[in-house]
């Protein structure tokens, strides 16, 4: 899953070489967390949250196929947080 996600944000952003996926068992999930720039944030999140909504979806829907629960997570370090 990590690299399918790393693929998919690659593609979207302008400094792929700085992007940071890990993948992480937490409570028994699944949790694929991603790190990018500044700039790129929004390009990952996209209009009204559609880019991270659908790889949202994908990760969701692979889940299931092989009986995981999976989250998606957006790192914002400004906030001291996770968007997700």
């Amino acid at each position: 899953m990590k690299e399918f996600v790393e693929y998919i944000v690659k593609q979207l952003v302008e400094y792929p070489d700085k992007v940071v996926v890990t993948e992480d068992e937490v409570d028994g999930r699944t949790v694929v967390s991603v790190k990018v720039e500044k700039p790129d944030m929004g390009k990952v999140i996209g209009r009204r949250g559609q880019n991270a909504d659908a790889i949202r979806l994908l990760l969701v829907a692979y889940g299931k196929r092989i009986k995981r629960d999976v989250r998606f997570n957006i790192i914002d370090e400004e906030r001291d947080g996770i968007q997700s």
